[in-house]
């Protein structure tokens, strides 16, 4: 049965740990974004993160679009990315930053897996096909690495006022819901190809 929480950071292990795959979470409290250059300027660069992730473990992938104004940074517009594409650098985030979750689109790979599972931290996806919708959760408490990494690609302090929902889709049990789903999908696929009689080799045209 699906459950439904709102979590706030700090999150604590037992917060994640009651967790499962499908169940709906809202997100409150401080966290920060990281896209590849952050990753890149910390872990293939060997700079210090400048900020504590102590109270602040939840970590978005996303590159938010912020403007100045009247002297305030403003939330133009909020979108997670796929978190896949930071599996190089996923596990050394999840142990050296003390990460509760990380919110994104798509999953992450077996090794950033395994270290959720020794760390107790969790992964979630937007519910929404439009997280746009949701700025008025997001309050920009900061910026750090915003020359050096550009606005995009910068680490944006958020505090989060009850954001989402957002569904679980990798527990700190290392189950992954999209690996049950890929299973499914493919047995549906096998099974429309045998009664359209198209062979199981069956693939796209290639255009070159």
């Amino acid at each position: 049965m699906v459950a439904e929480y709102t979590l706030s950071a700090p999150l604590r292990d037992e917060d994640v740990e009651q967790l499962e795959i499908g169940d709906s979470v809202y997100l409150s409290g401080a966290a920060f974004t990281c896209r590849s250059r952050l990753h890149r300027y910390v872990f293939d660069e060997d700079h210090e993160l400048p900020f504590s992730t102590n109270v602040r473990n939840m970590l978005i992938h996303t590159g938010p679009i912020v403007i100045l104004k009247d002297g305030q940074w403003k939330l133009v517009s909020f979108m997670p990315t796929s978190s896949i594409r930071f599996e190089k650098w996923g596990a050394r985030s999840v142990e050296e930053w003390g990460l509760k979750l990380i919110c994104g689109k798509t999953t992450m790979g077996s090794r950033t897996i395994e270290m959720m599972k020794q760390k107790r931290c969790v992964h979630v996806s937007p519910r929404s096909v439009s997280p746009n919708l949701w700025v008025d959760a997001i309050r920009i408490e900061g910026v750090h690495l915003f020359d050096e990494l550009g606005s995009i690609e910068a680490a944006w302090h958020l505090r989060l006022d009850r954001l989402g929902p957002f569904v679980v889709d990798i527990d700190c049990h290392g189950r992954n819901l999209f690996d049950g789903i890929n299973r499914s999908v493919d047995e549906n696929r096998k099974k429309a190809l045998a009664e359209l009689g198209i062979s199981s080799c069956f693939g796209y045209t290639k255009l070159y």
